[in-house]
Formats: structure tokens, sequence, C-alpha cells
């Protein structure tokens, strides 16, 4: 693994040990309640509700399993590279999940939603969803604005839909950037195997 991987790895993890140490410890943390009043208070209104309604469903389980299927059915090439990164990111959250059990915010709800908080699903699914598209994008795409437009937009609405959780309601920011931390892990170490039993099978 490149030195610049291992240190975003390590960072990461540093980052989701200490945040899963707070949820662990305190029934609330301060910043969950401040982000959450920041945002009814100034940004929350008619007009975007719905907006973020629809985009908290480009990480929900119905459109990622849709997608999925269809980058399994029309691409060879890496299908089951990104299915596997799907499939193996959503087993860690749910592990994750049951082992911490943090009930999710006792707030106005926009959307109905079940399950433990911690560390969010969306957020998780999403940096591992359009994260691995990202990378195939970065190693494949030949036209240099094509590729960066590409790569900014999809990181925006991983951005987005984690942003998403917390307006409607169902996650703290703590969920969320645990779930874009260890979502973030997840993706680099899946990357860097996958990489490294390519080369082997390749010579």
């Amino acid at each position: 693994m490149k030195k610049f991987n291992i240190f975003i790895v390590v960072l990461c993890l540093i980052l989701f040990s200490v945040i899963c140490y707070g949820v662990l410890s305190y029934d609330s943390l301060v910043i969950d309640t401040k982000v959450y009043s920041f945002i009814t208070n100034n940004i929350m209104n008619d007009g975007l509700t719905p907006i973020l309604k629809a985009i908290t469903e480009l990480g929900g389980v119905g459109f990622t399993v849709v997608l999925t299927l269809l980058i399994i059915i029309f691409s060879k090439k890496y299908r089951w590279f990104i299915a596997g990164n799907v499939v193996l990111t959503t087993l860690v959250n749910q592990i994750v999940k049951h082992i911490v059990r943090r009930p999710r915010p006792s707030v106005l709800r926009l959307v109905d939603e079940s399950g433990y908080s911690f560390p969010s699903g969306h957020s998780m699914v999403s940096v591992a969803l359009y994260g691995i598209i990202v990378y195939t994008i970065y190693k494949n795409v030949k036209n240099k604005y094509v590729k960066w437009i590409s790569i900014v937009l999809l990181s925006l609405l991983v951005l987005f839909i984690g942003f998403s959780r917390i307006y409607v309601g169902v996650h703290y920011f703590t969920d969320v950037v645990g779930g874009f931390t260890l979502g973030l892990v997840v993706l680099i170490i899946y990357i860097d195997i996958y990489d490294k039993v390519k080369v082997k099978y390749e010579k």
C-alpha cells in the first residue's frame, strides 16, 4: 500500500475510533446537537426538503441494489470488483451497528427509518459504491475534463447523501462522519488487495 494511502487509512481509523469512543461513552454528543440545531435553524426549508429526500434515496438500499445490478449486467470488466466492495462494506456496517447499538435521533424525522444509527449505512455504502466508481473512472477515462468533472460530481454526491441523513433526522453528524471514515478505510484496503491480486494473476 502506498504511503499516502496508509496515512489516510490510519487517520480515518483514529478519527473513527475517537467518534466510536464518544458514542459508546455518552448518550449524546454536543457536536451532534449543535450541527442538527444549525441545520434546522439556518438551512431547513420547505423548498429544500423534497430535494434532500430525493438525494438521500441515492444512498439507500433500493437504489444501491438496482445500480449494482445494472453494473453487474453491463460492466463485464468491473462487475464483481464494484459489487464485491458494496457487499463487503454493507457487511462491515451491519457488524459495527450491532456492536455499538446506538439508537437513532429522537428528532423530527422527515423519512421513515429503522435499525441502529452508528455508523450511517447510507454514508458507508455511498463511499463504497460511488467511491469505487470514482476509482474506475480515474484509472480508465482518458479525457481529463470528463474524468475530473465526473469525479468531482460523484464526490459531491457522496457528501450530499451524508448531509441529507442528518437533515431528514435519521442520523447524527457523528454517524455520518463515522460512516465516511470507516467506508473510506474499507474502500482503500479493498482496492489495494484487488490491485495486488490482479497483478499476481496477470503475471
